[in-house]
């Protein structure tokens, strides 16, 4: 991701969280020249597999229950 240094100046702390959150660089630009790199810390560990989505996804609803719509199958529209 490409931003401009002014907004990356109003955005910064904001900014600093998301690159570390999901471990994307940000490329900072002036008059629309790279000048600087916002990257994540190297980890000595590699990151886990399971749970890497945490707080990414939201339930809403009944997920557990069958539903209350029959369900048919049409051989000819398939």
């Amino acid at each position: 991701m490409e931003m401009a240094a002014g907004y990356f100046k109003a955005h910064c702390l904001k900014l600093m969280d998301e690159v570390q959150k999901f471990h994307r660089e940000i490329i900072i630009t002036k008059h629309g020249k790279p000048v600087a790199r916002l990257a994540p810390t190297v980890s000595s560990k590699a990151p886990r597999l399971l749970g890497y989505m945490k707080g990414q996804v939201q339930i809403k609803g009944d997920i557990v229950s069958p539903i209350k719509v029959r369900w048919t199958y049409d051989a000819d529209n398939v």
